[in-house]
């Protein structure tokens, strides 16, 4: 007799970029223009540094979610975000290289809807017979002086999927397909036309959501007061809190939509959302999550007694601790190239890849990864014909792979340059010394106000290295970053 093994969320994780614009500035930046910003300008949103976008994003959410798990056996990794930096170039293969998974792995990238992380993880929990890796990734861009300006935010969440000490079970879901056009970006456009909010409002989520919830609901067998997290991300204020008591879910079940120090990441954000209730959820407690656009997806998901023993790296939560504050508003406005600052002549260099290196030493590149002689243990990146150590000179037919981007390291030498060009200035670079012993010359981001000195802990981060902007194309690599005080 065969028995059916329960396929389900096995682990979660999330990444909110460092970044916090303190709202009051974005209203005080725009009072002589939209004096009506000053009645949203409360606590802060997260926005990107210049070298992060959704797929350095998706990396760290799913670094989180992966922790110190084996990645070999993961057979599929999903990429859903409407804010990806290719069009024609799969983004999803830039993450997998990035974690370091198999060249089998399948990789696939869904988007051009609100709904294309709920609606992906649907397809992932219903079609999944292998270990599988789903991230919602999204740094939806807004016009300055508009109410996205100040409520919107990013951040990406990552799901492992499986068999395996399952930590919550998809009980049912309902999809509701309608051309209801709350909002579009054409092909092109930088930013989203949006629609009139409470048509949005009271036609959109009130009508369509509230109807897909209740045919989930009623699908699972569940009541609606017996919902313990109910999770809608909507860019509007008060949307969750309307649809619960139409219906019937108790207050207390409202999931917290992070809008205090996140804002809105688009079609991450339902899935932010989930990362984060996981992390306060109990064993056998139900969760319904609401995706909307387009139509409405919900599914219900129950936690299991496994969920007590798992806990992501960082979580959402320790993402939100983990955050700098800023105020100068010109900082947010260049790095989402809302304005075009003169940086001079050093800022004109020409950066062309070279794509056939970048082929070539991708393993290197992508994922980190660094060269152990076996003949006396030493660690160098790059991985040099021979080994470096004196005495020993092995050929690099001798090394075994070991990937330093999880490895303990701490500042050895440091220097802040204002001379030379760099987007987020000053640009700091210095040596960082691995615990195990690698050593090399690394940019060092996000400082922040309490700079660094020589013994600080430092932790590694996927980022943007440089940008073609003749040719639009942004290069990939490793960088350090403090950690967290």
């Amino acid at each position: 007799m065969s028995t059916t093994r329960t396929f389900g969320i096995t682990g979660f994780g999330g990444y909110i970029p460092r970044l916090r614009m303190q709202r009051a500035a974005i209203a005080a930046a725009h009072q002589w223009m939209a004096p009506g910003l000053r009645s949203q300008a409360k606590g802060r949103r997260a926005f990107c540094s210049w070298d992060e976008d959704s797929i350095t994003l998706a990396v760290e959410a799913a670094r989180d979610a992966l922790a110190n798990r084996q990645r070999e056996a993961i057979a599929s990794l999903t990429l859903a975000s409407t804010t990806l930096p290719f069009a024609d170039l799969q983004n999803s293969t830039i993450v997998a290289g990035a974690l370091g998974l198999a060249p089998s792995v399948r990789t696939l990238d869904v988007g051009h809807s609100q709904r294309a992380a709920t609606s992906g993880l649907i397809a992932a929990l219903r079609q999944g017979d292998a270990p599988a890796l789903f991230v919602a990734s999204d740094r939806p861009r807004s016009k300055p002086a508009s109410s996205q300006e100040i409520g919107f935010g990013a951040g990406a969440a990552a799901f492992t999927l499986g068999s395996d000490e399952v930590i919550a079970t998809l009980l049912a879901s309902t999809s509701r397909t309608a051309l209801f056009v709350d909002h579009f970006r054409s092909d092109g456009a930088r930013y989203d036309y949006y629609w009139e909010e409470r048509w949005v409002r009271d036609e959109g989520y009130m009508k369509l959501a509230v109807e897909a919830v209740r045919a989930a609901l009623q699908q699972a067998g569940v009541a609606a007061a017996a919902v313990d997290h109910f999770i809608l991300a909507a860019p509007f204020k008060g949307v969750a809190s309307a649809v619960i008591k139409k219906l019937g879910i108790v207050p207390e079940a409202e999931s917290d939509n992070l809008e205090a120090d996140c804002g809105y990441s688009g079609a991450a954000h339902g899935l932010l959302m989930l990362a984060h209730a996981l992390e306060r959820a109990k064993p056998g407690q139900t969760l319904v999550l609401v995706g909307f656009g387009q139509g409405v997806d919900v599914l219900v998901l129950r936690t299991t007694e496994a969920l007590a023993s798992f806990a992501p790296r960082r979580g959402v939560g320790g993402a939100l601790a983990d955050g700098q504050n800023h105020d100068a508003y010109l900082r947010l406005a260049s790095y989402e190239n809302a304005i075009e600052l003169e940086w001079g002549m050093r800022g004109e260099k020409s950066i062309k890849t070279a794509l056939t290196e970048q082929y070539r030493s991708s393993d290197q590149l992508s994922g980190f990864v660094a060269g152990r002689c076996r003949a006396c243990g030493t660690i160098q990146f790059p991985q040099l014909p021979y080994c470096v150590t004196p005495g020993c000179n092995a050929p690099r037919a001798n090394f075994d792979p070991h990937p330093l981007f999880d490895e303990p390291a701490k500042v050895l030498t440091y220097t802040g340059d204002w001379l030379s060009y760099h987007p987020a200035p000053p640009l700091y670079v210095g040596f960082v010394q691995f615990e195990k012993g690698a050593r090399l010359l690394m940019e060092m981001v996000d400082v922040g106000a309490t700079g660094l000195e020589v013994g600080t802990p430092l932790r590694m981060v996927f980022r943007v290295k440089d940008i073609d902007k003749t040719r639009g194309y942004p290069r990939y690599f490793w960088k350090a970053t403090p950690l967290q005080a």
